[in-house]
């Protein structure tokens, strides 16, 4: 079985390396392994990520190792040059790669570590193709969707299932496999035939076909609609593939004529035919899923059931902060729902109007506040409308942001790209300074915080970065001089890189200690802070607390003098998972409600990530 891949060194990500080559012989590791393929139906949004992700949570708890493949139908080679407006955000994984956000599900839901290679776009796929057409590989033939990009499709997934994606050595039993979109999209049809040719191959005991349809609650009867289950499932068998279970997406549970209905009309039996219904907290989706049986009948189906053993439950805590078994996931879902204390924290942005822009950031605040006991409540605050101008364009809207503002408990400013309502998140920050309350940039927003300081404390008033303003007197942010300049996708920093606390004094070290002070946080970035005014930044108050391994890279700063003013360059909350929240993510639910100091004390002088638990 191939060892775990490392992250890139480089900052030039490239595209994931082809799979072996269509034609080559399998190996007893691809005939051995097991697939879960999830499909959609009607409309988009229904969940898929979610379902999978839940299910792969219900088997992991009942002993099995389980990997993940997202498919995205799309042609660019991967979400790196996609606008958070129309696809969410993107999510950042070890090796540098720039991916869809449902593996951000995956990763977090499952505590595994991906790569490349689990995200499969048909940009790679064809990309594939041609190079082993223009190598000569296809000895003349005819290059055609079928059988040339099918045998891509299936050899690609077959190669990334046999990849460890945890701690442990060996396969994984299951790989689960998400394809995005619809079934009858014009752009996954040749998927679905690659899937119907890899079950056959691999035969029915060692690929199982899950598919995810829409049951919705129609007028004042309430009444549960069968149809649109049943046309996505009639699309799917017109493409040769039979689902053998369905997960009906409604309101309410699916009532059991409904269930015999659809178990008739789609030919699947009634114990396939799983209610996935409207739930407190996305943390209740597994426990639905286990109290339907999911994983025996997975098991079954796919001839594992001798691995099929429940894990025991074991107290959450800072030694063992992820959760194993139902038990640990029910402990999650109940602290979620019985939580009353609120803590409200402010998101300062450019994408407020799609909160899938900042999905990792939500999740990360949400694991945070689950540990520390605190019900989360997100203050949208959208940065143009803080800005001077807003004032004489919309009045009402400028004070409401304000108003906004000022009502939180902690401030964030997250990450993003351009010069559109920089200058509110300056002024954000600004804010937050000078009134002491919590603050956390993420990559931008630690560029923000320089940019504010080296203004309106050490004297620089045309103080800015490049990206905004090129011909700044003052660029207090500058372009990395070894990224491409022109070319877009795949050039930035990217991918896991090495940060060093300098001291054991600092807030960084507090929020970190932990870990001791060598750190590795994923990046995604073109601009960094310029070395030349360090000194000068310094000199005036604000620290530079966390620098790359040759010491010329700023990845931390903070002012000493503040409760909690804090901005990085890396973006954490791509490693916060739900019992084991991100450190900076923490750090700020603590400090806005008034109960950093005190746990400080508790977890004597370094937060113990985890111990929130202890206290339960």
């Amino acid at each position: 079985c191939p060892t775990r891949v490392q992250p890139a060194s480089p900052c030039h990500i490239m595209a994931a390396q082809p799979p072996p080559f269509p034609g080559s012989k399998k190996d007893e590791h691809f005939r051995n392994m097991k697939f879960v393929v999830v499909t959609g139906g009607s409309v988009s949004g229904l969940g898929k990520g979610t379902a999978i992700s839940s299910m792969g949570v219900v088997l992991k708890a009942h002993g099995l190792r389980c990997t993940a493949v997202k498919i995205d139908p799309y042609l660019n080679l991967d979400a790196g040059t996609m606008s958070p407006f129309e696809h969410g955000e993107v999510y950042v994984l070890d090796d540098g790669a720039e991916v869809d956000l449902d593996l951000g599900n995956y990763e977090r839901l499952l505590d595994v570590t991906l790569t490349a290679e689990h995200s499969v776009t048909s940009g790679k796929i064809f990309e594939t193709v041609i190079q082993q057409e223009r190598k000569g590989s296809y000895l003349g033939k005819t290059v055609q969707m079928v059988p040339h990009v099918t045998d891509a499709i299936q050899f690609w997934l077959e190669s990334v299932a046999v990849q460890p994606v945890d701690s442990q050595s060996g396969c994984p039993d299951i790989c689960l496999v998400e394809l995005g979109g619809t079934v009858g999209d014009i752009e996954s049809a040749v998927y679905l035939e690659a899937l119907q040719q890899m079950r056959f191959q691999l035969g029915p005991e060692n690929m199982v076909l899950v598919h995810l349809g829409l049951v919705p609650t129609m007028g004042s009867t309430g009444e549960q609609k069968t149809k649109p289950m049943q046309h996505s499932v009639r699309i799917l068998r017109e493409a040769g593939l039979q689902p053998d279970f369905l997960f009906c997406r409604c309101e309410t549970p699916v009532e059991q004529g409904v269930r015999k209905k659809i178990s008739m009309f789609c030919q699947v039996p009634e114990d396939r035919v799983f209610s996935l219904h409207d739930v407190s907290n996305i943390y209740r989706v597994p426990l639905l899923l286990d109290g339907q049986d999911i994983a025996q009948a997975v098991c079954q189906k796919l001839q594992l059931s001798h691995k099929c053993v429940r894990i025991p439950h074991r107290t959450l805590s800072a030694e063992h902060p992820s959760p194993q078994s139902v038990a640990d996931w029910k402990v999650l879902a109940d602290r979620v729902d019985d939580v009353s204390q609120e803590v409200i924290i402010g998101i300062v942005g450019k994408y407020t109007g799609l909160q899938d822009s900042y999905m990792s950031v939500i999740k990360a605040l949400k694991h945070a506040c689950i540990e520390c006991g605190l019900h989360l409540v997100l203050e949208w605050i959208e940065s143009s409308d803080l800005e001077p101008n807003m004032r004489t364009v919309d009045g009402a809207k400028y004070e409401a942001s304000w108003r906004k503002l000022k009502s939180v408990h902690g401030i964030l400013v997250p990450g993003g790209f351009g010069d559109r309502g920089i200058e509110g998140k300056v002024l954000a920050a600004k804010y937050a300074r000078e009134s002491n309350t919590p603050y956390l940039g993420i990559c931008i927003g630690l560029q923000i915080a320089v940019i504010e300081f080296a203004r309106h404390v050490v004297g620089w008033d045309l103080a800015n970065s490049a990206e905004f303003d090129d011909i700044t007197p003052n660029p207090v942010v500058i372009f990395m001089p070894e990224v491409n300049a022109t070319v877009k996708g795949g050039t930035m920093r990217l991918g896991s890189r090495v940060t060093i606390i300098k001291s054991n004094q600092c807030l960084a070290y507090k929020l970190y200690g932990s870990q001791g002070q060598v750190i590795y946080e994923r990046h995604r970035h073109r601009y960094e802070v310029n070395p030349a005014v360090v000194a000068s930044l310094e000199s005036k108050g604000l620290r530079f607390t966390g620098q790359d391994e040759r010491g010329s890279r700023m990845e931390i700063a903070e002012l000493p003098d503040h409760p909690f003013y804090i901005g990085v360059q890396f973006h954490p909350e791509f490693k916060s998972r739900p019992a084991r929240p991100s450190p900076p993510f923490l750090g700020l639910v603590l400090a806005s409600a008034g109960i950093l100091q005190t746990r400080l004390e508790h977890d004597r002088g370094v937060l113990r990530v985890g111990s929130g638990y202890e206290t339960d």
